[in-house]
C-alpha cells in the first residue's frame, strides 16, 4: 500500500465495545495524493474493487465512510473511490470526508464522517417518511427544513446526507429562539439558561448571535462539526437529591428519575426526592393547579420523599427542601460562570434568559446569583426550542484549510478563494431552489498565534474585507483573545482554515399577544397561595399569563402559571410584561 487511507464499513451493531467501525470492517486502497494536492500515486481501482466486493459479502453493511489522506486539498481519489463503491453496494449511504469535513488533521476528519455514517441510515430514513407524508398532505411545493447543530436550517436533503451536522440541534434551538424574542425586545446581549428534566444547557449571545465552536463531543467521541458554544450541568427537574453516608452532606445529581418514574409528586412510581419535589414542597409548584393542563400533583408524596433527606441530615423538611434547590440554583450558577466569568465577560452585562419546563421556576434566584437584569421569561419557555426552528435560517457552508502565515498571504487571493467558497456554498441552496437573490454571507477565518495549539473563529463580510484587507482578521483575533486571555500579541498570525457561510434571509414569526389590553392585574388573578423562600412563607398570587397585557407590572411575590411553564417571582421584585410578550424580572428598586 503506497499510503495511508481508510474505507470503512459498519454494521448495525449495538456491541459493549461501543465500536462503530470495527477494525476487521476497515479496509486499505493503493493511492496517494501529496499534501499540496499533487497526484503521487493513482488509485488502484482494480484492488479497490476486488476488496470492496470481499466486504460486500461479509453481509449486513447499512454505510459505507471513505476517507483518504490528504482528500481535504484534492478529493479526486475519493471520489473515484466513491463511484467504485456505488457500483458494488448499490443504494447505500456512501460518506467521504472531503464532502463532510474537508480539513486536515486525517483522524478527527475520518473520526467525524464515520459518526455521520453511522446515524446517517436511520436519519435519511426518518427523514424521506417525513418528507413522504407531508407532501401528501400538503403538496409538493412543501420544502421541510431540520435545525442543524449551529442554530440553523438545513434542507431535507442536506440534513440526510450529512446528519453529523443535527447531533447538537435540540439545545441550539432553545437559543436561537431565545435570540429571536430577546432582539426583538431590544436585548441583544443575553445569557441563557434551558432547564428541563434532565439537565440545563447554558449559552452566551452576544449582539443576538451565539458562539459557535467547530468541535464537539459525543460521549467519549469528538465530532468536527459546528455547533452553538452551549454548556450542560446535570441540574433538571427530575434531578435527584441525597445524602452520601460517609459525608451527611446534601447532594444533587446528576442522577435523574427521568420522565419516569419521575418524581414522586408525579404519582408514577417514583419515591427519590427530585428538584421538582422540593418546588413542590416550598410552594413554587402549587399543588392545587394541574401541570400542562391536564397533570395533577400531589404534594404529600413530595413532602414524603424530601423527608428522607432531611432525616438523613436531621434538619426539618422546608429546611431540606430550599437546601435542594439552593444547590441545584449554585450548580446553574457555575455553568453561566463558564461561559461568562470564565470567558472574560461580566454577567452583569448582559440579560439573564430562562426558559424550558423548569427554567422559569429558578430564573428569579439566578438573577439575583448572576445580578444579570432584566431576568427575561420569553413566550412559550417550555417549547421555545420550537420557535428557535421557525425562526432561523437555512444555511450552508463551504470550507478549506489555509494554514498560512498572515505576512505571507496575499490580500486578492485570499478574497478570490472566499469568493470560491461562497459558490460552492451557494450552490447547496440554489439546488434546493433556493435563489442567490436570497442569500446572506458571511466569511470566516480560524486563526491562532504562531505554536498555538488552538484557533479563534472570527467573522467579516466582503465588504469588510475589502475596505480592511487582513487586518479585519487579525484585529479581530487580537481583540477577542485579550478578551479570553488577557493579553494579544499583535504579530505571528496564522489563518488555518477559511470558511464561507451562506444564509437566507430570516423569518418573521407572527406572536399571539392576545386582546388583553383592557384587562387589568386583577383579572388575570387565579387564586391565592403562598410559598416559602428565605427561611420563611410569604403570601402570594397566583396569575394566568395568557391574560397578562402589555404594560402591566406584577410584583413578588407571585407566581405567574401557564400551558407550558411556571415563573417564581420572588419578594421585592417585579415582572413587567412587554409589547413582545416576555416577562422582565427586575429588583424593585431597580428602574
Amino acid at each position: 500500500m503506497s499510503g495511508l487511507l481508510f474505507i470503512r464499513a459498519l454494521y448495525q451493531i449495538y456491541t459493549l465495545t461501543g465500536l462503530i467501525a470495527p477494525l476487521e470492517l476497515t479496509i486499505g486502497a493503493s493511492e496517494r495524493i501529496g499534501a499540496d494536492g499533487t497526484v503521487v500515486a493513482s488509485l488502484d481501482e482494480e484492488k479497490l474493487l476486488k476488496d470492496l466486493t470481499i466486504l460486500k459479502n461479509k453481509g449486513g453493511i447499512e454505510a459505507l465512510t471513505i476517507c483518504l489522506v490528504n482528500a481535504y486539498v484534492n478529493n479526486e481519489h475519493e471520489q473515484r473511490a466513491r463511484t467504485v463503491a456505488e457500483n458494488v453496494f448499490g443504494d447505500i449511504p456512501i460518506s467521504i470526508s472531503s464532502e463532510v469535513v474537508p480539513e486536515m488533521q486525517e483522524y478527527e476528519r475520518t473520526e467525524t464522517t464515520v459518526v455521520n455514517s453511522y446515524v446517517r441510515p436511520e436519519v435519511s430514513r426518518y427523514i424521506s417518511n417525513l418528507h413522504g407524508a407531508l407532501t401528501e398532505t400538503m403538496g409538493a411545493d412543501m420544502q421541510l427544513s431540520i435545525l442543524r447543530s449551529d442554530g440553523g436550517l438545513a434542507s431535507a436533503r442536506a440534513a440526510s446526507e450529512s446528519p453529523v451536522n443535527l447531533l447538537m440541534s435540540g439545545p441550539a434551538g432553545g437559543a436561537t429562539g431565545a435570540i429571536y424574542f430577546c432582539e426583538q425586545a431590544g436585548y441583544k446581549d443575553i445569557l441563557t439558561f434551558d432547564m428541563g428534566g434532565t439537565s440545563t444547557d447554558v449559552a452566551l449571545i452576544q449582539n443576538a448571535r451565539a458562539r459557535v465552536r467547530r468541535e464537539t463531543y459525543v460521549g467519549d467521541v469528538k465530532v468536527r462539526a459546528p455547533s452553538v458554544d452551549i454548556r450542560t450541568v446535570g441540574a433538571g427537574g427530575g434531578s435527584i437529591a441525597f445524602v452520601p453516608e460517609l459525608t451527611k452532606a446534601l447532594r444533587v445529581g446528576p442522577e435523574s428519575a427521568g420522565a419516569v418514574p419521575g418524581p414522586a409528586c408525579y404519582m408514577k412510581g417514583g419515591e427519590a426526592p427530585t428538584v421538582c419535589d422540593a418546588n413542590v414542597v416550598l410552594g413554587y409548584l402549587p399543588s392545587d393547579i394541574q401541570l400542562g393542563g391536564a397533570m395533577e400533583i400531589n404534594r404529600e408524596a413530595s413532602v414524603k420523599a424530601v423527608q428522607n433527606v432531611a432525616d438523613a441530615i436531621g434538619i426539618d423538611v422546608m429546611a431540606a427542601a430550599e437546601g435542594i434547590i439552593e444547590i441545584v440554583n449554585e450548580a446553574m450558577f457555575g455553568a453561566l460562570r463558564l461561559v461568562s466569568v470564565e470567558q472574560g465577560y461580566d454577567p452583569r452585562d448582559f440579560s439573564l434568559v430562562g426558559y424550558g419546563g423548569a427554567g422559569p421556576l429558578h430564573a428569579n434566584a439566578l438573577g439575583i446569583l448572576t445580578q444579570a437584569w432584566p431576568v427575561i421569561v420569553p413566550p412559550g419557555p417550555g417549547v421555545l426550542c420550537a420557535y428557535g426552528d421557525a425562526t432561523t435560517q437555512v444555511q450552508d457552508e463551504a470550507s478549506r484549510t489555509y494554514l498560512a502565515s498572515a505576512t505571507d498571504i496575499d490580500s486578492e487571493q485570499l478574497l478570490a478563494d472566499l469568493l470560491e467558497l461562497q459558490s460552492r456554498a451557494a450552490a447547496v441552496l440554489i439546488d434546493d431552489d433556493i435563489p442567490e437573490s436570497e442569500h446572506q454571507v458571511t466569511f470566516q477565518a480560524d486563526v491562532r498565534y504562531a505554536g498555538q495549539a488552538f484557533q479563534i473563529t472570527v467573522d467579516f463580510s466582503e465588504q469588510e474585507f475589502i475596505d480592511a484587507g487582513l487586518s479585519v482578521i487579525t484585529d479581530q483575533f487580537d481583540a477577542e483573545h485579550k478578551q479570553l486571555f488577557s493579553f494579544k500579541l499583535e504579530e505571528g498570525h496564522e489563518i488555518l482554515m477559511i470558511r464561507a457561510v451562506v444564509k437566507t434571509a430570516s423569518t418573521e414569526v407572527a406572536i399571539a399577544t392576545g386582546d388583553n389590553k383592557d384587562l387589568t392585574l386583577d383579572d388575570c388573578k387565579l387564586g391565592d397561595t403562598r410559598f416559602y423562600y428565605a427561611k420563611q412563607w410569604h403570601d402570594a398570587v397566583l396569575y394566568d399569563r395568557s391574560k397578562l397585557p402589555a404594560g402591566c407590572a406584577v410584583p413578588g411575590p407571585a407566581i405567574v402559571i401557564e400551558m407550558d411553564s411556571t415563573t417564581l417571582l420572588l419578594p421585592n421584585h417585579e415582572a413587567m410584561v412587554d409589547s413582545i410578550g416576555n416577562l422582565l424580572i427586575n429588583p424593585m428598586n431597580q428602574e
